[in-house]
């Protein structure tokens, strides 16, 4: 058995991004480790998505450095998987679940694929591990919410990324199916040791997989274990006004965030495009 990588999945040393006069974070030190399942939280805005487009190579910083698996982001691209936050196709998409899958073995490779009996096999594989095996020939814009994103789940894992970026991939999702894809992505974790930077609105349906969460608010950040950054003191210190953190029947209740419309979101609604 080879032995465990050592270099960090992800690593960012005093990373400062500003847009105009709105500072985004100011100094970030952040190291993923292989294996470990980072959750992203903060307020619209606050720079989640912001963070995961500069692990992509997709936004420079203004100042510091930012590397995937020991290279720049861009270089690194191949090992690293993608889950977008949940859009539905429309029902008239030429695309079947398994072409939607094949994209994902495709998408780092120029010219005409060589080995179609491999890829099939790949393909197959794929959807056998998310679970979309009995669907993997409908069109995909007849398939449920629920059941698109194990798909986006299996393209985003055909590449056997060393890092996952997983930007609100359960928004819009019924509880059984938050949980589904919840444990499909911790399995990633678990089983090949990818790293897991996962941004989410709500925290409570991957609470039991997280090591680690960064709260961003403001152009401040606070990161630590969720007991460490999920408390009163903290989130009412980085809002600068009262917030309490209840914890009832193993789930986080968060109570008095200035922009939430409900009391048990970290976020009322997902941030797409939220610094442009």
């Amino acid at each position: 058995m080879s032995p465990a990588p050592t270099t960090p999945a992800a690593r960012l040393d005093g990373a400062t991004l500003s847009f105009g006069d709105r500072r985004i974070f100011d100094g970030l030190d952040l190291t993923v480790e292989p294996g470990e399942f980072l959750a992203v939280l903060g307020p619209n805005g606050s720079g989640k998505t912001t963070l995961l487009r500069t692990l992509l190579g997709l936004q420079h910083l203004d100042a510091g450095t930012v590397t995937v698996d020991g290279h720049a982001p861009g270089r690194a691209s191949a090992r690293t998987g993608y889950i977008p936050q949940q859009r539905p196709f429309a029902p008239y998409t030429p695309l079947r679940a398994r072409d939607l899958v094949g994209l994902g073995l495709d998408g780092t490779r120029l010219g005409l694929r060589v080995k179609r009996r491999e890829h099939a096999r790949r393909v197959d594989e794929l959807l056998e591990r998310v679970g979309a095996t009995s669907y993997a020939d409908a069109p995909v814009g007849a398939l449920s919410g629920g059941e698109q994103q194990r798909l986006r789940v299996a393209q985003a894992l055909a590449t056997r990324p060393r890092l996952l970026l997983c930007d609100e991939p359960l928004l819009s999702l019924d509880l059984k199916h938050q949980q589904a894809v919840a444990e499909l992505i911790d399995r990633q974790r678990t089983d090949q040791g990818s790293a897991v930077v996962f941004v989410t609105h709500e925290i409570n349906p991957i609470l039991d997989h997280v090591d680690r969460v960064l709260y961003l608010v403001g152009g401040r950040f606070r990161l630590g274990t969720p007991d460490e950054v999920l408390r009163t003191d903290v989130l009412s210190d980085m809002y600068g006004s009262r917030v309490e953190v209840i914890e009832t029947g193993g789930r986080l209740v968060v109570v008095g965030l200035p922009d939430a419309t409900t009391h048990h979101h970290h976020d009322h609604q997902a941030d797409p495009g939220e610094e442009d």
